[in-house]
């Protein structure tokens, strides 16, 4: 599990060249034939990992099968907007829905791909093509969200086992992307002509409820994305963000192997390592993101991809698996590190619109 020659040779920003391509290539050959692209071959796929690999592909210079991967979602948009959970991978046939719960972080996160995919490409018949889908699921989402300002989690759940259903639970983690991509689907909108000002408002309760209401969300901080994605997500920047990171770093971070999962089992993840990596570029910090990063050299493997996690107390990679969306965090972190334009732009956001926010005398700013 040690890194190879070439994971020596990686400049302070993130990848070689040469890994990246490799990863890249690793994930569009994964990719079905129809623009699909799950975990693995044979598992399932989910719209939110999907949408990130295919960002993956685009930033590795794949643009054709990041067209092919937003082209699978729009043809298999719900009338209502949404997506379904889960589409079964198989060999003989395209892939069918294995979960039909709809959540409302999967079904926001289009946007954020279909805007990257442009700003890498400037493909305008692209994004008019792909404007209803973001619109429809934008819809669909924001119907899900409450008085508070917070978005419920998921419809056609089963019970939890505590009395609860997805339609009862607002996620932290998931709300703050969803925040995300509702500021990149106002962007797409600016750029279609057509204003949403219901967004707007929407975006700003949905971010004061985030900052000063975490009584709203249900009670996830054992789980490390709850700490760091306000600050990747954009709802955290400045010195709160720097603060934030700080605060938790000792209960995730395991130096020289990456970011627990949960603060309780002795297991660090290659997605979450990645994705902090990425939050700790937009927060300012690209030295200790490239650190970060570096780190994730002993679960990449000779042909690019990445093992989803490794149980250090047992010196053991579990679950034995290979994940598209492991590698899609990775190539997203690298990608920011060393100058990539449209990922920048996507998870920097110092452009994105941010609707309308609250102030201290309970106004409305745009900003």
């Amino acid at each position: 599990m040690t890194a190879g020659p070439d994971h020596a040779l990686a400049p302070p920003g993130g990848l070689t060249p040469g890994q990246a391509a490799a990863t890249a290539a690793a994930v569009a050959a994964v990719q079905r034939p129809d623009g699909a692209i799950p975990w693995f071959r044979g598992h399932h796929l989910d719209p939110w990992d999907h949408v990130e690999a295919a960002m993956a592909l685009d930033a590795g210079g794949h643009h054709d099968r990041a067209a092919l991967a937003y082209r699978w979602l729009a043809d298999r948009q719900n009338p209502d907007g949404s997506w379904y959970a889960a589409y079964q991978d198989t060999d003989t046939g395209p892939a069918e829905p294995s979960d039909l719960g709809k959540e409302s972080h999967f079904c926001a996160y289009p946007a954020a791909g279909v805007l990257h995919h442009y700003l890498a490409t400037r493909d305008d018949a692209f994004r008019r093509r792909m404007w209803p889908m973001v619109r429809a699921a934008t819809e669909f989402v924001l119907a899900a969200q409450r008085p508070g300002g917070e978005i419920g989690w998921r419809t056609a759940a089963p019970d939890t086992g505590d009395g609860e259903t997805g339609e009862d639970l607002a996620l932290l983690t998931g709300c703050c992307s969803v925040y995300h991509s509702l500021r990149c689907a106002l962007a797409l909108a600016d750029l279609a002509g057509e204003p949403q000002p219901g967004w707007e408002l929407a975006a700003g309760r949905l971010a004061h409820a985030l900052r000063h209401h975490p009584e709203r969300f249900a009670d996830k901080s054992r789980y490390a994305m709850d700490w760091y994605y306000p600050v990747l997500t954009g709802v955290v920047r400045g010195p709160a963000a720097a603060a934030r990171l700080r605060e938790r770093w000792h209960d995730f971070v395991v130096p020289g192997l990456g970011v627990r999962c949960v603060t309780t089992n002795p297991w660090v993840t290659g997605g979450e390592s990645a994705e902090l990596a990425l939050a700790l570029w937009a927060a300012g910090q690209p030295g200790q993101a490239a650190r970060v990063l570096h780190w994730l050299g002993h679960l990449r493997t000779g042909e690019g991809l990445y093992w989803t996690g490794y149980v250090f107390a047992d010196d053991a990679i579990w679950p034995e698996e290979l994940t598209t969306w492991t590698a899609g965090a990775v190539l997203l972190a690298s990608a920011a590190l060393t100058g990539d334009r449209a990922t920048r732009a996507v998870f920097g956001g110092t452009r994105l619109p941010r609707g309308l926010e609250a102030e201290a005398d309970g106004c409305c700013a745009r900003t």
